[in-house]
């Protein structure tokens, strides 16, 4: 080994705290960054490979009823590679020990082969055979939920008659990754699930037979969907068409896609803060190892060792100390990106898990960190390169020193020696201040996220809607229905509603969404802007959320083209009424009469909310199990609880990985700060000592220094992690969700706490080492 080798080697031994701690802030940053590229990879490659091995179609479209034989037509359109007809339905599901009514959506499938297009992953059982028309495939997240599985039974209504069903089989599906019943939010699997039924029994009990009202295509490479789209939606309009949408714009498909664009987000913002950190970390400990080894530096010059072969030698301990901490971070991160796409994979249900992050992966994360290192120690390293070694092997000059105001009488000998230190090195105190408050704003960034979702739920759920139940319909109805509903078991109040399918244009500008139909003055289910105002629907014209507004480019008083894709299918020019911010979604309403007008119709329903008596509802939810014409029961609470218990335990996991990594952040920086000031000023703490100050004095002396940084770092902590989370929240701005910026006085309060946690256990840990400070061998120590 060569000498300067075995120098690095005793070098790094005598810093080994400071290089734990320096190594576990680069780990952190390097863990946060594997885990989010690696899960991002994970998912992108289990999607990709998923919706090629079981055939996802790439256009989907829904029908009233179109006659089997125009699948023929549809595949002679330019660039169609396949074509599946099939049906779709919804039905009431009885399950036994569950109150509540379950809706069930009866997809068909062939009996006698397997499907062509969105194919059935097969996880128990079978899957359905000719000539049993009560044999059902049923999804595996609804069946785990109730525990079902094959060789069970289940009670449906399907299109009014009640039919015991036989599960046979239990599978998942591409088209179902993220199972989102009618009027929910997130998956409720208790409530909402897919049952796969044979064609021929689907046939006969909705009068199919030769029809179908759903079809799915696959494409060529190359082929243009936008075209091929257009093409499908002339063919299908005399038949009821509602327009044919691609992939992008599947639901499951674009939840997935979302969530995606999220990690990303993160990607590019919180490993940046841990590797920021890390090099100003190494550039401290280099710089003070660098002034304290002058004479060694001289002495390696005057020995023959060139300007090369010096900065060559520190860059390689910032190397290895970096090294330390890549490969540290490298395992964590690949830990954690399991476990995180674990987790997804119980959200986004797939049948199997590609996790196998690439070397690109740890080769970004390890070539990023060692950057920031090295860009952080790149000054102290020249100054090495450049002392020339006669000035090298003398003493440095002391410093100048000058008045700096602390001679208060009323302060004790100690604190002026605190605060005098402080205000000589003030560059040096506000980096040092400025890498506890980074550890402060990861936890104030990260723990705002609870914040933001109780505030969302307050508002969607618990201001914005008042109804107990809202149910769906199979199909329109008169207004009539309403007073049918009035006179069930407990209910209190009813309130109709309507939504139809639309497409909005403004100028080349467009949007596929739904306009909502609603009563003049809802009472149940408002129309409500976040800043706590219920809205009343104008007679005529748009309330569109600001965020569609935004997509096309449109304001109040401007008119936006209204495609209809049902019905008559009438296109129509209809201005903005009013504007209104959302959390969720890009809601359009209309009073029910325009939306009636719109459509050229009688006063129709799609649904209605119910206010419910809570004693009624047994009997209540079993007069709503037998009605043929309800196609879904949805309950505010168990939407609520859904929500919540969804996003918490998400969010709850996120929320711990970074509290850990803004604790060893925050302890990184205390530890080497301490340290380097013991270092600097072992001599003259022992000099104090020797004069008689005591023990506590000195522990003061230095630990007084660090504790002024940590108090002025506290609230400067609260302002970056109030600004970080201003931009993590931009970001996550998507047409699903806006999420508000709220932090709540507890929530600055936990992360001052665990903030100055972590600086304590750092100051105890140097005050130990201070107790055992060997007076007569710092006091040798030559100038």
């Amino acid at each position: 080994m060569r000498a300067l080798d075995r120098k690095l080697v005793r070098d790094l031994s005598r810093l080994r705290g400071q290089v734990i701690a320096i190594a576990l802030v680069v780990a952190s940053g390097v863990a946060v960054l594997v885990m989010s590229l690696s899960s991002i990879e994970a998912l992108e490659d289990t999607a990709a490979a998923y919706y090629e091995r079981y055939r996802f179609a790439e256009v989907f479209a829904n029908v009233k009823r179109a006659p089997e034989k125009l699948a023929e037509r549809i595949a002679e359109i330019d660039g169609v590679q396949t074509v599946e007809t099939r049906i779709v339905e919804f039905a009431t599901l009885d399950v036994e020990g569950f109150e509540e009514p379950v809706t069930g959506q009866l997809v068909s499938i062939p009996e006698r082969r397997e499907s062509v297009l969105n194919r059935l992953a097969l996880r128990a059982g079978r899957l359905v055979a000719p000539g049993h028309p009560d044999e059902v495939v049923l999804s595996e997240p609804f069946a785990g939920a109730h525990g079902l599985g094959p060789g069970d039974r289940l009670r449906a209504t399907v299109n009014g008659r009640k039919r015991t069903l036989d599960i046979v089989g239990i599978a998942l599906s591409p088209e179902y990754v993220y199972a989102i019943g009618p009027g929910q939010l997130m998956p409720d699997d208790k409530r909402f699930g897919i049952l796969w039924i044979g064609r021929e029994a689907l046939e006969a009990a909705f009068d199919l037979e030769g029809a179908f009202n759903a079809v799915s295509l696959s494409l060529l490479r190359g082929t243009s969907a936008p075209e091929a789209i257009a093409r499908l939606d002339r063919l299908l309009d005399r038949y009821g068409g509602i327009g044919a949408y691609e992939r992008a714009d599947q639901l499951s498909n674009w939840f997935l896609m979302n969530e995606i664009k999220q990690l990303k987000s993160i990607t590019s913002i919180l490993p940046a803060i841990f590797l920021i950190v890390a090099a100003f970390l190494s550039n401290m400990v280099l710089a003070r190892l660098i002034a304290t080894e002058r004479g060694e530096i001289g002495l390696m010059k005057a020995f023959g060792y060139g300007n090369a072969e010096v900065g060559w030698h520190y860059t390689k301990m910032v190397i290895v100390i970096t090294g330390i901490g890549v490969l540290l971070g490298w395992a964590a991160g690949a830990w954690l990106g399991r476990f995180n796409t674990e987790i997804y994979a119980e959200l986004y249900r797939f049948p199997f898990l590609f996790f196998r992050p690439g070397p690109a992966v740890f080769a970004v994360a390890g070539l990023v960190s060692l950057a920031a290192a090295l860009l952080g120690s790149l000054g102290a390293v020249r100054r090495a390169v450049r002392l020339p070694p006669a000035e090298a092997m003398r003493p440095p000059a002391p410093p100048l020193y000058r008045r700096t105001g602390v001679s208060a009488r009323w302060l004790d000998q100690p604190t002026r020696i605190v605060l005098r230190q402080l205000l000589r090195w003030p560059l040096r105190s506000f980096l040092t201040a400025t890498g506890i408050a980074m550890a402060v704003a990861v936890l104030v960034t990260s723990m705002q996220w609870l914040d933001s979702i109780d505030r969302i739920v307050d508002v969607y759920f618990h201001e914005a809607q008042r109804q107990d139940v809202t149910v769906g319909l199979t199909e329109s109805r008169s207004r009539e229905v309403t007073r049918d509903f009035a006179r069930m078991p407990g209910v209190q109040a009813v309130e109709p509603g309507r939504i139809v399918s639309v497409t909005f244009r403004a100028g080349p500008r467009s949007h596929r969404g739904a306009i909502q139909g609603v009563v003049p003055k809802p009472q149940l289910s408002l129309v409500y802007d976040v800043s706590g105002v219920s809205l009343r629907v104008p007679s005529s014209g748009l309330l569109l959320s600001t965020m569609l507004a935004r997509k096309l480019g449109v304001g109040r008083g401007d008119l936006v083209w209204v495609e209809v894709l049902e019905g008559r299918r009438p296109v129509l020019q209809v201005p903005v009424a009013r504007l209104f911010e959302t959390y969720i979604g890009m809601p359009a309403y209309m009073s029910l009469a325009a939306l009636d007008r719109l459509l050229l119709e009688s006063p129709r329903v799609d649904y209605v909310h119910l206010l419910v008596d809570r004693t009624a509802e047994p009997a209540l939810f079993a007069d709503l199990k037998a009605l043929p014409a309800v196609s879904s029961v949805t309950l505010l609470r168990a939407a609520v609880d859904t929500f919540n218990e969804t996003m918490a335990e998400t969010l709850m996991i996120y929320v711990s990985f970074f509290v850990v990594f803004a604790c060893i952040l925050a302890f990184g920086v205390v530890y080497n700060s301490v340290r380097i000031a013991l270092s600097e000023r072992g001599r003259e703490l022992a000099t104090l000592r020797v004069l008689g100050f005591g023990h506590a004095e000195i522990a003061y002396i230095l630990l007084g220094e660090v504790a002024l940084i940590v108090f002025c770092a506290l609230p400067l902590g609260c302002l970056v992690g109030y600004a970080l989370a201003w931009f993590m929240t931009t970001g996550f701005e998507t047409e699903l969700f806006r999420v508000p910026l709220v932090v709540q006085p507890s929530t600055y309060g936990w992360a001052v706490a665990i903030g100055l946690t972590a600086a304590l256990t750092s100051a105890y840990l140097v005050r130990q080492r201070l107790g055992r400070l060997d007076l007569i061998a710092v006091l040798k120590t030559r100038e």
